[in-house]
Parts: C-alpha cells; sequence; structure tokens
C-alpha cells in the first residue's frame, strides 16, 4: 500500500452521503475510489451492487467503509479482511457482542486495522469535557437523548427490525460519550424498553445506570420527539453543573461557555483511521455496545402504541 489510502464504501445510505462522503474529501492521506450499494449509482465512481462483485472486479482498494444496516456487517467485514482489506465499521460495529470477537482475530491475524467507530466521541467538547470531569466530583449525571426518527432516520425500516437497535442506534451516542469522559467504568442496573406494537425493536427507553463507586446515572432515550433534537449529558458535581450538549459539540461548565463548535466528527474519525492503518493497530472498544446489550438483557418490557412512519 502507498501513501494514500484507498477507500471504498459499502452502502451510500443517509449516513454516507451526508458524513462519509464529504469527511473523505476533507482528510488528507485518503481517497474515495469506489461505492457498493444494491440501488444508489452515485455519479462519478466506479459502483458495485454487492462486496463481492467490488472485490472480484473492483479497482485496487485498500479498506472499505461498511455503512450497511449492522445485521449485515459481520459477513462482510469477515470478507474484507479475508481479502486484505482494512475495515472501518460505522456504528453500531454489529448486532451481537460475540459476532465482534472473531473479526477481532481475524484483523490481527491478516494484520490489517479493524476500526469500530464511535463518531460522538470525535465531537469537539467530549474531549475538554473528559478533562474537566476528571478533577471534580460527579454527584449525578442524567442523559436525554431524544430525536424524531422520521426526520433523521427517513424510510430506514432496518432499525425497526431484530438487531436493528431501535432508539438504541442513536442512543448509543450518548453510551459511547458517557464511557469516554467519566473515570470509572459503568454497568447497566435497570431498564425499561418500549417497544411499538407493530415492531421488533424499542422506540424508547429509561435506563438507570452506575458504577463502581454508586454514582446514580439516568438516561432517557427516545424516538418520538419532534422539532429539534435533544443530545444532552448532564453531570452534576461538587462544583457546579458541567453540561454536553449538541451531542457533544458544546460544553457548558455552570453558566460558563467552554466549547461550541461544529460539526467535524467524521473527519476526526477518518484521520484516526488513517493513522491506525499507518501504525498497523486496530481500535474496537465494545463498552458501549456492551451497556446496549445489557440494557436489552435486563430491560423490562413495555407495548405501547403501534408506530407508522
Amino acid at each position: 500500500m502507498g501513501d494514500l489510502l484507498r477507500i471504498a464504501i459499502v452502502g451510500y445510505g443517509e449516513i454516507a452521503c451526508r458524513q462519509h462522503v464529504p469527511a473523505i474529501a476533507k482528510t488528507s492521506g485518503v481517497a474515495l475510489v469506489a461505492v457498493v450499494d444494491p440501488v444508489k449509482t452515485p455519479p462519478g465512481l466506479p459502483h458495485f451492487r454487492d462486496l463481492q462483485e467490488l472485490l472480484r472486479d473492483g479497482p485496487e482498494i485498500d479498506a472499505v467503509a461498511l455503512c450497511t444496516p449492522p445485521q449485515v456487517r459481520h459477513a462482510q467485514a469477515a470478507a474484507a479482511l479475508a481479502s486484505g482489506k482494512h475495515v472501518l465499521l460505522e456504528k453500531p460495529p454489529g448486532t451481537t457482542l460475540s459476532e465482534l470477537t472473531p473479526l477481532i482475530a481475524a484483523a490481527q491475524e491478516a494484520g490489517r486495522t479493524l476500526f469500530a467507530t464511535w463518531h460522538s466521541r470525535y465531537a469537539a467538547a467530549v474531549g475538554p469535557a473528559r478533562q474537566l470531569l476528571a478533577g471534580r466530583t460527579i454527584n449525578k449525571v442524567t442523559i436525554i437523548w431524544k430525536e424524531d426518527v422520521r426526520v433523521w432516520h427517513p424510510g430506514q425500516a432496518w432499525i425497526f427490525e431484530v438487531g436493528g437497535f431501535g432508539v438504541f442506534d442513536p442512543g448509543i451516542n450518548a453510551l459511547s460519550i458517557l464511557t469516554e469522559i467519566l473515570p470509572r467504568a459503568v454497568f447497566i442496573r435497570s431498564a425499561a424498553l418500549d417497544f411499538p406494537s407493530n415492531r421488533e425493536a424499542p422506540i424508547a427507553a429509561e435506563i438507570e445506570l452506575s458504577d463502581a463507586g454508586g454514582l446514580p446515572i439516568h438516561a432517557e432515550f427516545d424516538f418520538r420527539q419532534t422539532g429539534s433534537p435533544s443530545w444532552d449529558i448532564l453531570c452534576e458535581t461538587e462544583a457546579g453543573p458541567v453540561t454536553l450538549s449538541k451531542g457533544g459539540r458544546q460544553l457548558r461548565d455552570g453558566g460558563r461557555l467552554v466549547v461550541d463548535a461544529p460539526d467535524e466528527e467524521y473527519p476526526a474519525l477518518y484521520r484516526r483511521f488513517v493513522a491506525l492503518t499507518s501504525e498497523g493497530k486496530s481500535d474496537v472498544d465494545l463498552a458501549p455496545l456492551r451497556l446496549v446489550a445489557d440494557s436489552f438483557m435486563l430491560g423490562r418490557r413495555r407495548l405501547v402504541e403501534a408506530f407508522e412512519d
């Protein structure tokens, strides 16, 4: 492989069009050279209907970015690694914890990078929040993560299917930030999951978490909020509130605005991917996925009204 990381996007949906394509264009050392999608054919790039066709007939590539629904990512990642390609996994990295274990081993055996991305950790205020909280005593954490599924996931029926995560698809972003900014590991104490009567994944959830020191953490996720989304984490400390808003782009320390930055998560994510591939390393942190799995394991199921898109 030369100095330029040649990458193909697999799954040309909303997140690929809105985030991955412009992020790659902004990142030095990486170039988008092909797209795989069974339906969409983006102009100006070689297009293939499935990953096998790309690997068999496509241009030379070094890596794939898997932006497909999580239900199919394991097989795609395994095939790409077996073909000697680096693999970037959109979040969540898979539908189960156990399916990631052989992928980690395959990447190590092949000498290739496996990058399980948590894009919200790359929001501008997350690092400063971690540093700020490291010197504080945290008394309580409240997470409010609510958005309109019709606005943010239009026509994405897979999100309410088995393995689609439902409201945990955005909710895992909050958990990825939480596990990044707190000094100690957290675990699920209880959960209540609201399932529409006609769907296989929850549309809302209430979760109680803690750490080894007994820190109370309350999270509310909801797909039914209309208007502006709420992507907020409030940490109550002995020195006053520390608030992350706008999905991790804004940080307030009491009444003082510390960070208020534009959305540059994905360019930072691709810079990380380029660095990992050049160093021959992988990055697969499963802590956010583990919390989601435990929420389903401990969650009390509540049936709510049917949801029609």
